[in-house]
């Protein structure tokens, strides 16, 4: 367990390469929940917000779009790195 000023890894086992599109788009996710953590490290306060965005379809839409952008840094890597690999 992570202590207030233990850092937060961002990047899970230090890699952006995952061997399915389901693992990239769970790391997307897990990335997406580090980014909250981050942001807002107090977990109380983390816990308490939950029922406001939960309520609210921007702020769902939003969580949306963050996953999304993550997702395409996630194919992006894997993608390059598929290509350097058949030169």
């Amino acid at each position: 367990m992570n202590t207030p000023n233990d850092p937060v890894q961002l990047v899970p086992g230090n890699s952006l390469i995952t061997k399915t599109p389901e693992e990239g788009r769970q790391l997307a996710i897990k990335m997406s929940r580090l980014i909250i953590k981050v942001t807002q490290p107090d977990a109380a306060v983390r816990e308490r917000l939950r029922s406001v965005y939960a309520e609210d379809a921007a702020m769902l839409i939003a969580i949306g779009q963050t996953v999304a952008m993550e997702f395409a840094t996630i194919a992006a890597a894997n993608n390059y790195w598929k290509r350097i690999a058949r030169v």
